[in-house]
């Protein structure tokens, strides 16, 4: 990619606990940590030097790593929810970052991410005027209830997506695009939602369902899975 990649880790917003006592980016995860497994995922792609890691002011298990990631992680005040902590990141960066720049975001609790898929997503985005994100076709059937909780009416699926990370778009349309939509009162869950509600339409980018945001304890053995599956496929191909 021509113009610089800035790449940003929400943490600070991903504190609901699986457990009792650690947010569930610092649980356990395949002789490590989510939170680890995440960084190392993005900082072993040759196109990723450097990760801005946005962390609650209270975090107190950040510490116990960082050295790990001494001089490839800068750690930024993230705020109460995603779209507060990639706002702080793109304030603490104006003045570096240039307006055609790419701001990558990618969830601190998707840990598998594929760097084909993220080859996929970058190449496709490259010479693009917004950006894009990674995301997967829906395939379940969807229903919409009523506030009965009964079937109010079945959704088609054709062209319904699911919303993944990485999502990467221009420097300065994200910037507008979040500062505009935070000014309007707009709920942001996402960086393409607040670039959607600037009138803006990213490109959609097909990435593996194995991206898997670990939402329930569950997830935990299954990301382990993945991870282990990656580990052998990336041997197999070195």
């Amino acid at each position: 990619m021509s113009a610089r990649l800035w790449v940003v880790v929400p943490a600070a917003g991903a504190g609901s606990r699986m457990s009792a006592s650690l947010p569930k980016q610092y649980l356990p995860l395949a002789g490590s940590s989510v939170i680890q497994q995440t960084l190392d995922r993005l900082l072993t792609h040759t196109a990723i030097e450097h990760v801005h890691l946005a962390l609650a002011a209270d975090d107190r298990w950040w510490p116990a790593m960082a050295n790990v990631y001494a001089g490839r992680v800068s750690v930024v005040t993230g705020g109460r929810e995603r779209v507060d902590s990639v706002r702080n990141v793109i304030r603490m960066l104006n003045g570096r970052a240039a307006a055609n720049d790419w701001l990558l975001v990618h969830d601190v609790a998707r840990p598998c991410l594929r760097h084909a898929d993220l080859d996929r997503l970058l190449e496709a985005v490259r010479e693009d005027a917004v950006g894009g994100l990674l995301g997967g076709l829906v395939t379940d059937t969807v229903k919409r209830s009523g506030a009965d909780g009964r079937v109010h009416v079945t959704v088609s699926r054709e062209n319904l997506w699911r919303a993944y990370t990485p999502q990467v778009f221009r420097f300065g349309l994200l910037q507008a695009a979040i500062d505009g939509a935070l000014a309007a009162g707009v709920s942001v869950t996402d960086e393409a939602g607040a670039m959607e509600w600037a009138g803006h339409r990213p490109l959609l980018v097909r990435g593996e369902d194995d991206n898997l945001k670990v939402t329930f304890p569950r997830d935990l053995q299954l990301a382990e899975l993945y991870l282990e599956r990656l580990a052998i496929e990336e041997k197999n191909s070195a």
